[in-house]
């Protein structure tokens, strides 16, 4: 009978690269897995976190472990590549952090071992990622196993995959389980024992033989449908001799069937299901990669209580034990491998086997309904290696599944006739029209656009989204970092994208902070603040209550902006949100006055006088905040960044004139500006030769490009821009721009 060992216990780890211990190393660090060495490192900012090969050791006696034929070392995540010895010898490298994969350790296996796990999270021009907006965390950071087995056993060896397939195909009111396990060493005398159980563990079906592929029907089957009804089925498969099991194996199933319409969308069990959600990062504070199915749990918990119907799970494989969270609570699941931002043409082959890991290891899941081929690949263009690589990922996933969709995730600048847009079933667009660069309004109209380009290809949102720390104003603005904006931002891009029934998926960037220790923006270095919920998971942003209203039937009342308390005007705007159809808002009492809101976010104007007491009442639901009058702007609410060259207010901006706080789309709209910016471009570009594309961060500077940057403040572009071009600005050169900006009349009918 099958032994799985868990080995998570007494490690030893060093980040010294040394020699290949063979014996119980002395001076090292005593820790326990799940464990990341850049936990701290990773999250501070700098972009100097600790990359390179890092040393496990752990010592190994055969007595303690179960009497068996084989001994399997199992590694769930590694990041991102690792060498396995025992007693000194190599055994096996893998290549690729995120997966499952397994090492027979039997052949070199003692009375007295010493097991050790170099990973190595370096720079390498093979493995996928290399370059993304994430931190890539070194460590043996999920769990390790020793899996103990009969010599006729279940494959472990292929791909990291359970041994076990099962393909439901619903009929009518019936279904077709086909269910294939992949065997090692049946020998004669030995049987297949095939078996299905109901959720309630009953026992509905069970077929013996020696074949390894076997259909079961299931009459009046019970669908798999989503957060509705998640039910779930369950497969084992045993492998018997006599009265004996020699090894088992046992996964649960859904049944259900899916489509992905250019017009109606997400189609589940032939009901129009609308896939609503968030993408999700791994990572934690203070932890890094290093979770505990505790942190899954919560997780996936804060996910259902804002009402999602679906998860990206980006940008790579996830662990095992969330995806078994995903089936349970029925969330619709978007699965990829990190083939993103920069195309490899030396990295073909990893992307090639990190696929084979994703679908082989997650293909009973009933939640996942695409893979993911890349994230913004084509940020650098799309070359024919390019193109070639993703015919080969979409032919590959279509050949080892035949049930589901392939999809990618392009970035703004793509354009819309770019082939490789072509080959996915499904695409999904990266948008950050509001944020980086553009208006939040331009987001609904660029995918009506696509819409009727493309009339027969299923579009979505893969990504969109803004920063917001605790930052606060009455007036907020794009790029201020607020909490203020980015409900604002949030309020605006859900009433666009909802609305527009065609979009096959929508995915919040992001559901939390997380760790990119490259970033240093918003005044606190090392995370990425899109998140709706902070990195600690212990505040949920304003923008989080914006969705719950949408997707969420808990009902609910919520007073946004409850950390901003000082408040200077003597009227302030209030906003609330809620799923029911009424909110009433009181002031130290005093009904401020009834609200109804078909969009479910509620304004009302109050005083502001001394301190005020708010109280919001929706039904049976309540919740109060407090504001107070003060005579002088609270400068703990404003952001000011750490090393910045400039702040936007220590900037001259006289009124009618323009000013480095402009946006680019309103100081381009006048002769003398397009002039002054036209000349500052070059500079930044360069002088290239005539006909030659200009480029920004390796891709092509195009009118699509310029379009969206229209939405940047001059000084946010110089920023960001001049990160891009490796051209750095002086205060005093950012100085004598805005003063000859100051000399240029704002265009008539355009506001600040």
């Amino acid at each position: 009978m099958r032994n799985i060992v868990n080995l998570n216990a007494d490690w030893l780890f060093t980040k010294e690269l040394l020699a290949i211990p063979t014996a119980l190393p002395e001076g090292w660090e005593a820790v326990s897995v799940p464990h990341c060495w850049n936990a701290k490192d990773g999250q501070d900012g700098g972009n100097d976190y600790h990359r390179g090969t890092c040393l496990y050791a752990k010592s190994l006696k055969k007595a303690d472990l179960p009497v068996s034929d084989l001994y399997f070392l199992e590694i769930q995540g590694a990041n991102s590549s690792a060498k396995v010895y025992l007693n000194g010898k190599e055994l096996a490298e893998h290549h690729g952090g995120y997966s499952t994969w397994r090492v027979d350790l039997t052949p070199a296996l003692e009375d007295e071992n010493l097991l050790v796990i170099s990973v190595d999270n370096s720079a390498n021009e093979t493995v996928y990622p290399q370059m993304a907006d994430f931190t890539f965390y070194g460590g043996l950071y999920r769990d390790v196993n020793l899996i103990c087995v009969n010599d006729s056993h279940f494959d472990l060896e292929y791909y990291g995959a359970p041994g076990l397939k099962i393909t439901p195909t619903v009929d009518g009111k019936d279904a077709k389980v086909e269910v294939e396990a992949f065997v090692k060493n049946l020998k004669e005398g030995q049987k297949l024992v095939f078996t299905i159980y109901d959720k309630e563990e009953n026992e509905l079906q069970k077929i013996e033989g020696t074949d390894s592929v076997v259909t079961f029907e299931i009459k009046d089957v019970h669908l798999w449908h989503g957060r509705r009804d998640p039910y779930l089925y369950c497969c084992e498969v045993e492998i018997v001799e006599g009265d004996e099991v020699l090894d088992n194996v046992c996964n649960r199933f859904g049944v259900r069937s899916f489509e992905i319409d250019a017009e109606r969308g997400f189609i589940l069990n032939g009901e129009e299901y609308a896939l609503r959600g968030v993408s999700r990062h791994q990572d934690r504070w203070g932890v890094g990669n290093a979770l505990t199915h505790q942190h899954h749990e919560e997780d996936i918990d804060l996910i259902c209580e804002v009402g999602a119907t679906t998860i990206r799970l980006a940008h790579y494989q996830h662990d095992q034990y969330f995806y078994d969270l995903c089936d349970e609570k029925g969330l619709v699941i978007w699965a990829e491998i990190p083939y993103i931002s920069k195309h490899m043409p030396t990295g073909r082959e990893n992307t090639i086997s990190q696929m084979k890991e994703l679908i082989s290891q997650n293909y009973n899941h009933p939640s996942i309904v695409v893979w993911g081929l890349s994230n913004e690949i084509s940020i650098g263009g799309s070359d024919n290696d390019l193109l070639e690589n993703h015919r080969i990922l979409n032919d590959l996933c279509h050949e080892m599944d035949k049930t589901r969709k392939t999809t990618i995730a392009a970035v703004s600048m793509c354009k819309m006739d770019d082939p490789y847009l072509q080959i996915p079933d499904v695409v999904s667009y990266n948008h950050y029209f509001g944020w980086y660069g553009g208006d939040t309004s331009m987001n609904g109209p660029w995918f009506d656009k696509f819409h009727a380009m493309h009339p027969s290809i299923p579009i979505g949102c893969s990504e969109y989204g803004c920063e917001a720390l605790n930052w606060h104003t009455s007036d907020p603005r794009q790029g201020d970092y607020t909490e203020e904006y980015q409900a604002y931002y949030h309020e605006e891009l859900i009433k666009q994208l909802f609305t527009r029934k065609y979009m096959w998926a929508t995915h919040v960037w992001n559901m939390f902070d997380f760790g990119a220790d490259a970033r240093n923006e918003g005044g606190e270095d090392g995370q990425n603040h899109k998140g709706l919920v902070t990195f600690d998971r212990k505040y949920k942003k304003d923008s989080f209550y914006a969705y719950k209203a949408w997707l969420s039937d808990e009902p609910f009342v919520h007073i946004c902006s409850k950390r901003y308390v000082d408040r200077v005007e003597d009227v302030t705007k209030i906003t609330v949100y809620s799923n029911l159809p009424e909110v009433e808002l009181f002031a130290n009492g005093v009904s401020v006055g009834k609200k109804t809101a078909e969009d479910h976010f509620f304004y009302f104007d109050v005083k502001n006088e001394g301190e005020t007491v708010l109280a919001a009442k929706a039904g049976d639901c309540t919740d109060e905040s407090k504001i107070r009058k003060v005579e002088e702007f609270n400068e703990e609410y404003r952001l000011k960044e750490k090393g910045a060259i400039l702040n936007w207010f220590d900037i001259n901006a006289p009124e009618g004139r323009l000013s480095l706080n402009d946006k680019m789309s309103d100081i381009i709209s006048t002769f003398r500006g397009k002039l002054l910016f036209a000349k500052l471009m070059g500079s930044m570009l360069g002088g290239g030769k005539k006909g030659e594309k200009k480029k920004a961060a390796g891709f092509d500077v195009t009118p699509e490009m310029m379009a969206m940057m229209g939405g940047f403040t001059a000084l946010r572009l110089f920023t960001l821009m001049g990160g891009m071009m490796d051209v750095k600005f002086t205060k005093e050169q950012l100085l004598d721009i805005n003063k000859k900006l100051n000399k240029i009349r704002k265009p008539k009918n355009k506001k600040k």
